[in-house]
């Protein structure tokens, strides 16, 4: 007996259908169960398993009336003559969108300045961010507009056209957001005077897991126009492969490994000097436990002992737990046990 399907992690839509997978292959007959959070799944009208073993919530809740909510983590059972086969455990989560804990905020720039919006809110799943001037969705093909995954929206070389009011509009399967207005006043005449490089926004620290993508901000703005570069600060190349620029100087690291984790260091430049202006940020790479090495099994007289190794490596190094019949060993067994981390 083998699984076809397991039930997977999802997320799951409020007052909407949904199903997880558990089809299996064996000699009949087969009994499917499920439980949720270790406990048989009681009855319920709005829960149904159907022949294949899926199992069909036909209406998801968040909570009900002298219930709890269908979130938990799911797991059936398969049972023959020969023997019991459980699956992996399936997390449901509730797709949900709050409120914006962060707006965009009005502001006045001089023409042929910077402008910059943020606006941050968190969602599951993860919200896609658009932007919106004056109520209508906002020009992208317009290369002054640069729009980062982040929720912040840059403008270069600001013109009179760009006046007027912006908002951010979030959407997941749950909900549409959309955060307070913020107005952008365009003032003076696009003048030579000189100014020093400033930035206006710089890299900000950034923990992320192997194979994600990072982006590091950096906007800068002065008289002539500052010109952005990047660099690691222990002197270590920053590479070409998987590397772009957005916009006028934030800086994008595709599928990241280990080894881009370091500080980096954005360098607002003026052109043809070595005046320079600097912020740094550090970026910290994770990789998830795994295993390389598992317990085998072993045979000892009454009164012996066993020793068991167990090797796993991760970024930072994982904490292993032995248990024993589902339970978390105490100190002063009998049993040595042996935890390596690589």
């Amino acid at each position: 007996m083998s699984f076809i399907l397991e039930p997977s992690d999802v997320i799951a839509v409020r007052d909407q259908p949904l199903m997880l997978d558990c089809q299996v292959q064996g000699e009949q007959p087969i009994t499917i169960t499920w439980r949720k959070n270790g406990l048989p799944l009681p009855f319920n009208p709005r829960v149904q398993v159907l022949e294949n073993g899926t199992l069909l919530i036909h209406k998801f809740q968040k909570r009900r009336e002298g219930t709890d909510a269908d979130m938990g983590e799911y797991d059936c059972a398969a049972q023959n003559r020969y023997g019991l086969l459980v699956s992996r455990k399936a997390k449901v989560h509730l797709a949900s969108l709050p409120k914006f804990h962060t707006h965009p905020v009005s502001m006045s720039v001089n023409e042929g300045g910077v402008a910059r919006f943020q606006c941050q809110i968190n969602g599951i799943p993860e919200a896609t961010i658009t932007w919106e001037k004056d109520k209508e969705p906002l020009n992208t093909s317009d290369s002054r507009y640069t729009l980062l995954p982040m929720g912040i929206l840059q403008v270069t070389c600001v013109r009179r056209a760009d006046t007027g009011i912006f908002r951010c509009v979030a959407t997941n399967i749950a909900n549409t957001r959309y955060s307070h207005e913020a107005t952008l006043n365009v003032t003076g005449t696009y003048t030579t005077i000189y100014k020093e490089p400033v930035i206006l926004s710089g890299p900000q620290n950034l923990t992320i897991t192997v194979h994600q993508t990072a982006i590091l901000e950096c906007i800068a703005t002065g008289n002539p126009r500052p010109i952005v570069s990047w660099s690691r600060l222990d002197g270590r190349s920053i590479g070409v492969e998987g590397i772009q620029v957005l916009g006028t100087g934030n800086l994008m690291i595709s599928d990241v490994t280990l080894q881009h984790s370091g500080v980096y260091v954005c360098a607002a430049n003026r052109p043809g000097t070595r005046m320079r202006r600097t912020a740094l940020g550090r970026l910290v790479v994770q990789a998830p436990p795994e295993f390389l090495q598992w317990p085998q099994s072993v045979s000892r007289p009454a009164g012996g002992s066993a020793v068991f190794t167990c090797v796993a490596q991760g970024v930072p190094d994982p904490h292993l737990i032995w248990l024993k019949n589902g339970k978390v060993l105490m100190p002063g067994q009998t049993v040595k046990l042996t935890n390596n981390n690589r």
